[in-house]
């Protein structure tokens, strides 16, 4: 892919995700409401998509309940500013090992493994024009803990996006999701052209650098969309290189809690600063309308 700075961009806020953040900064959004609004206020301040996720509202822990779904899809679409609806569908792949000497039994109070119909359930429910694919199995920081994404799931769960007609947002935390991306497109369980989410820097999938980043970049088929997304104080620096290599801005308290150095953010003030850097820049912001016709996605109304 031959690298040329996009000039019309679109934002993606990442909302509240599902790290154990919620007690680090009063700005994560825990409750359906808290979650919605935070979704809503970063639409007004330019993001074009929110991706959500759900909490307990009493512990801020991370869940998977269909009702949490159901009323911050209900508070979006009821909202007085459009906005496209992102679900991750990332949640219930958590297998946590055992010690090193006796990985089995694994640890069942903290495994969380169900099957592709039911981490498909709250999309088959609440029908978000967008929802995320994580293309593949990786360790993460903790010791024991894998994020499992088998070939037989991922394409269990393409298939389901597509017969319900929502699009895949194919999350690729290293260049080998991006390998396995492209195979379920020719297979046919995926439809082209394809959008993709570049995570980068996160622990241990492709390191934070602008050669791995680039690297992945020109493994991206030319007629497929892209975002980008790095952490903490790499947010920004980021975001302008995402446009300078020709895609889009993922920013959000899911990847970054501060605005400054001691300074915690918001979502909208994250959405306000990554839109001052891409105007900055040159470039155009894209709002909801424009990013459903260059995606392909039908507008739901509120049921």
């Amino acid at each position: 892919m031959p690298l040329q700075m996009n000039r019309e961009v679109f934002i993606t806020c990442a909302v509240t995700g599902s790290g154990a953040t919620q007690d680090r900064s009063p700005h994560v959004p825990r409750s359906p409401k808290q979650i919605a609004g935070s979704a809503i206020d970063a639409a007004k301040a330019g993001a074009a998509i929110v991706h959500c996720h759900v909490r307990d509202p009493e512990t801020g822990a991370p869940s998977r309940r269909l009702d949490l779904y159901r009323e911050v899809t209900d508070r979006i679409r009821a909202a007085d500013v459009d906005v496209i609806l992102n679900l991750t569908a990332g949640m219930g792949g958590d297998i946590v090992f055992g010690s090193t000497d006796k990985p089995l039994p694994v640890n069942e109070q903290a495994t969380d493994m169900i099957g592709a119909a039911e981490r498909m359930a709250h999309i088959r429910e609440c029908r978000p024009e967008i929802c995320t694919l994580d293309c593949g199995t990786m360790n993460f920081a903790e010791a024991d803990y894998v994020m499992t994404n088998t070939p037989g799931m991922l394409r269990a769960m393409g298939a389901m996006m597509s017969d319900l007609g929502v699009k895949p947002e194919i999350e690729a935390f290293d260049t080998g999701h991006l390998w396995f991306a492209k195979q379920l497109v020719e297979e046919g369980t995926l439809a082209a052209p394809a959008l993709v989410q570049l995570c980068m820097g996160i622990p241990w999938g492709a390191p934070n650098d602008l050669n791995t980043f680039l690297a992945m970049v020109n493994t991206i088929p030319e007629d497929w969309t892209w975002s980008a997304f790095s952490l903490g104080r790499d947010q920004m620096p980021y975001a302008a290189a995402a446009v300078l290599a020709g895609g889009n801005v993922r920013v959000g308290l899911e990847d970054n809690l501060f605005l400054e150095k001691g300074v915690l953010a918001t979502n909208a003030q994250l959405v306000e600063k990554a839109a001052g850097i891409i105007g900055g820049m040159g470039a155009k912001i894209l709002g909801p309308d424009a990013v459903r016709a260059k995606l392909g996605l039908t507008r739901r109304t509120p049921a």
